[in-house]
C-alpha cells in the first residue's frame, strides 16, 4: 500500500456511511410499519378474510330427451317461471296414444261389464217370476189331476157295478129263455145290455189310467221350479263374474289414467323452467344433444342473496351469534363497507381450509361463519376475496380508521 507524500491521511466521504444507514433504517421502519405495527381492529370488532359465495341451483330435466334450444347465456338474468330451455322427446305422443287407447279400452270393457249385468238382472228377475209361476201352476195341476182321478175311480166303480147286475140280469135271462119261461128276445136283450156296460167299464178303465197319467205328468212338473231356481242360481253366479270384470275394468282404468298423467306430465316436463330469479353462471350444454334426465343445462345464482364465507379463530367463537350487525369490504372498494348480517355460525369448528399454505395457521381450528349481505346488489359476485367484520360489542362502529 502506498503512503501519502507528508504523512497525511485521507478525509473520507460522510455520505458513504450516512446512505448505507439510511437505507436500512427505511427498510427496518417500513417492515415495522407494515408487518408489525399493522392497525388491529378494536375489541367490538371480530374481523376475517374469505370470499364471496352464492347458493346456486343446477337446472336438469326430470326426463331424458333433445335439447332444442337453451334461451340463456352466462350472465343473463333469468326471472322464476322463464322456460330456460325445451326438449323433444320423439317418443311421447305415441306413448300418449298408447295411454289413451288403454284408458278407452278398459272403459269399453267396464262399461260391457255393466250393460251385462243390467241384462243378467233383467233375466234373473223374469226367472224367479218364472219359477214362482210355475210352482203355483204345478200345484194346481197336481190337485186338478188328483180330483179327476178321484171322479174317474168313482165313475170306474159306479159303471162296475152296473156290469155286474147286467151280467147277472144276462145270465138269468139267458137261461130262462132256454127254459122257455120267457121269451128268447129278452134274453138277447139282457146280453146285449151286458156287452154295453162291460164296454163302458172298460172305457171308465182307460179315463182312470188317462187321468193317473196326468197325475204323473202333474207331479213331475213340480220340479220345474227347482229347476228354473237353478237357472236363478246360474244367473247369479254370472251376475258375480260380470261385477269382478267391472272391478277390474276400473282398475284398469285407474291405472290407465295413471300412465296417461304420467306420460301427460312427461311432456309437462320438456319445457325446463326457472325456480327462482337468479344469474346463469354456467350453461353446460347446447341445443341438439341428447341427455338423461338428471344431466344439468344452466346453473343459476341468486344475486340479490350473496354473502361472504369467512373463518374466525376459535377463541373468538364466544363473541359472536346470528342476527349480529356486520360488514363487509370488496377489493375493489376497500374504503366503502357492504352492509351485512351474521346468518350463520358453523356448528362445530374446523381446522384451517386446505388453501393456507403456512403450516401454523393450518393447525389452527376455525370456525366457519356466513354475512349475508344487505346491499351492494351488483357489485359483490361469486368467486370475489373481501374482508369482513362483525360488531360483537355495542351498536355503532368504532370511528377510528383502523383499516389504513
Amino acid at each position: 500500500m502506498s503512503e501519502n507524500k507528508g504523512g497525511i491521511a485521507p478525509k473520507r466521504n460522510p455520505l458513504k456511511i450516512l446512505i448505507p444507514l439510511l437505507l436500512i433504517g427505511g427498510a427496518g421502519f417500513g417492515v415495522w410499519k407494515f408487518f408489525v405495527n399493522q392497525p388491529q381492529p378494536p375489541a367490538s370488532v371480530v374481523a376475517m378474510t374469505g370470499r364471496i359465495e352464492g347458493d346456486d341451483a343446477v337446472i336438469a330435466p326430470k326426463i331424458p330427451g333433445r335439447i332444442l334450444e337453451i334461451r340463456f347465456r352466462e350472465g343473463d338474468t333469468v326471472h322464476a317461471g322463464d322456460v330456460v330451455a325445451v326438449l323433444d322427446d320423439l317418443g311421447a305422443k305415441a306413448r300418449v296414444d298408447q295411454a289413451t287407447a288403454a284408458v278407452n279400452e278398459a272403459e269399453i270393457r267396464r262399461r260391457g261389464a255393466e250393460q251385462q249385468i243390467a241384462i243378467f238382472q233383467e233375466q234373473l228377475q223374469q226367472t224367479e217370476l218364472q219359477t214362482d209361476q210355475a210352482k203355483l201352476d204345478a200345484e194346481g195341476r197336481v190337485h186338478q189331476a188328483e180330483g179327476d182321478l178321484a171322479t174317474a175311480e168313482a165313475q170306474l166303480a159306479q159303471q162296475e157295478a152296473s156290469f155286474r147286475i147286467a151280467a147277472w140280469d144276462r145270465d138269468t135271462y139267458v137261461k130262462l129263455a132256454k127254459d122257455g119261461a120267457v121269451a128268447e128276445r129278452q134274453g138277447k136283450l139282457a146280453s146285449s145290455a151286458a156287452e154295453t156296460q162291460e164296454a163302458v167299464v172298460a172305457a171308465a178303465r182307460k179315463k182312470v189310467d188317462s187321468v193317473r197319467g196326468s197325475l204323473s205328468v202333474a207331479k213331475a212338473n213340480l220340479t220345474n221350479p227347482a229347476i228354473r231356481t237353478s237357472q236363478s242360481a246360474a244367473i247369479r253366479k254370472q251376475i258375480i263374474l260380470q261385477q269382478t270384470q267391472i272391478a277390474s275394468a276400473a282398475s284398469d282404468v285407474v291405472r290407465a289414467r295413471a300412465q296417461l298423467a304420467e306420460v301427460t306430465d312427461s311432456q309437462s316436463n320438456l319445457t325446463i323452467t326457472a325456480p327462482f330469479d337468479g344469474t346463469v353462471i354456467t350453461r353446460t350444454a347446447e341445443p341438439g344433444e341428447v341427455i338423461q334426465a338428471g344431466t344439468g343445462i344452466l346453473t343459476l345464482v341468486d344475486l340479490k342473496r350473496v354473502y361472504l364465507r369467512g373463518f374466525i379463530p376459535q377463541g373468538e367463537s364466544g363473541k359472536i351469534r346470528v342476527g349480529q350487525k356486520a360488514r363487509i369490504f370488496l377489493d375493489s372498494a376497500i374504503t366503502k363497507p357492504l352492509e351485512a348480517e351474521l346468518v350463520r355460525i358453523d356448528p362445530q369448528a374446523t381446522f384451517t381450509p386446505e388453501n393456507t399454505y403456512f403450516r401454523d395457521d393450518r393447525v389452527k381450528q376455525v370456525v366457519g361463519v356466513k354475512l349475508l349481505l344487505k346491499t351492494g346488489e351488483g357489485f359483490a359476485k361469486p368467486g370475489m376475496p373481501a374482508d369482513g367484520e362483525v360488531l360483537v360489542q355495542g351498536d355503532t362502529w368504532p370511528t377510528v380508521d383502523y383499516r389504513k
